[in-house]
């Protein structure tokens, strides 16, 4: 069918999208490309729509924005959903997301985005929570509502948007049978609390018997979020130690005050945690869409592969050290060095945090199963990392 990719009010491109697969088969007319997605617009040929590379990267960012094929526990949520694959969902409610405004309209349709974006219309969620977090969900009915910004949800762990109170929340459990990634989403929400970091406010829920963290949308109607994996493709370089520079050049130059500063905190979070999974996608900014003025870096979000244990018994724990650079695994020993004036952050500001969590822990382990022995050693890890930041301000 021919449909027009919008940015919210704003045409970007027709095109004949194949509903089936998911895929930007012919590119028939641009009107708009500075409003595309931008992780597209470096592939734009005016002189051939039709460029591959173009094309592909479109049909790519748009399947992108879907449910992936490594969601855990997939099959079993396509079952209860009733569906075969979840390229069905992309476009049961026009592609619309609450990450950004992007939306497909069929071209003969008489609609408009102020008549069916999430952010100021409700959407029934009950039955997607239901599939996607709940032990014992039924198959949903055919006449089941599934246009929601569920459809659109990337990562592997089970989540689900939800309304309470007018706002947007997003419930995320942990994977399979591992309940600790909401614990970390919390804990590190109240490390940058208490250090005065930017960041996404996590809670912990618990959804029948299941224990979830729980945060509010960051993005609005008049914003979106354009990720560092869509901005390097405007990098000169690529796979390289510089990259981290040339990004901050990129965000500097684009007016983000303090950038430099705003990166080490997430990179001196993730030592204290050792978030293991800082990978492209988890980090950028926040983008006006009516302006397209870069307004800040996106707050510190998605910590929950943290605190990782591989195994420990009574005599000792075994962790794994690494984390993510942008494209390298990297010791947190050496991530933290990117940080130039460490004696900028007031420790002293953390003190009591190990017992916080150790009494977080505590107070869902009828749910969790955690043991005391696991408890303590999460504890021990957590107080360890920063006793060692602490001693890097000395020396430094």
């Amino acid at each position: 069918m021919k449909c027009i990719l919008m940015n919210k009010n704003t045409k970007v491109l027709l095109a004949e999208y194949d509903s089936a697969t998911g895929v930007f088969m012919k590119i028939l007319d641009v009107y708009n490309i500075l409003y595309a997605p931008y992780i597209i617009t470096n592939f734009y040929n005016k002189d051939n729509l039709n460029d591959d590379s173009f094309r592909t990267n479109l049909s790519n960012w748009f399947k992108g924005r879907g449910i992936p094929l490594w969601r855990d526990s997939l099959d079993l949520l396509l079952h209860r959903l009733n569906i075969v694959a979840p390229s069905e969902l992309l476009d049961k409610a026009f592609g619309l997301s609450l990450s950004d405004q992007y939306w497909l309209k069929p071209q003969n349709l008489d609609v408009c985005y102020d008549d069916i974006n999430f952010f100021d219309h409700d959407f029934s969620y009950t039955e997607f929570m239901e599939a996607s977090l709940s032990k014992n969900s039924k198959i949903i009915t055919k006449d089941a509502s599934l246009k929601t910004p569920n459809n659109t949800t990337d990562g592997m762990l089970k989540k689900a948007w939800i309304i309470e109170d007018g706002v947007r929340y997003l419930l995320k459990g942990g994977y399979k049978n591992e309940l600790l990634q909401p614990f970390n989403e919390v804990l590190a929400s109240e490390i940058c609390s208490r250090l005065g970091f930017n960041h996404v406010d996590y809670k912990i829920a618990v959804y029948k018997d299941i224990v979830v963290s729980k945060c509010p949308c960051f993005i609005n109607k008049d914003t979106e979020l354009v990720t560092c994996n869509q901005i390097k493709n405007a990098m000169e370089r690529h796979n390289n130690i510089n990259d981290y520079e040339e990004y901050i050049k990129i965000l500097e130059n684009h007016g983000i005050k303090d950038a430099r500063i705003k990166l080490e905190n997430m990179y001196i979070l993730d030592f204290l945690i050792m978030n293991e999974d800082r990978h492209l996608n988890n980090f950028g900014i926040i983008r006006d869409v009516n302006t397209l003025k870069w307004l800040d870096l996106a707050p510190i979000f998605d910590n929950g592969q943290s605190l990782n244990i591989k195994y420990y018994d009574e005599e000792e724990m075994h962790i794994s050290g690494e984390g993510r650079f942008f494209y390298e695994l990297k010791p947190f020993d050496e991530i933290i060095n990117v940080v130039k004036d460490i004696k900028r952050i007031d420790l002293s500001k953390l003190d009591g945090i190990v017992e916080w969590f150790e009494q977080l822990l505590h107070k869902y382990q009828y749910l969790t199963g955690f043991s005391d022995i696991r408890i303590n050693r999460l504890c021990i890890l957590l107080n360890r990392q920063i006793n060692k930041l602490k001693e890097l301000q000395k020396y430094n």
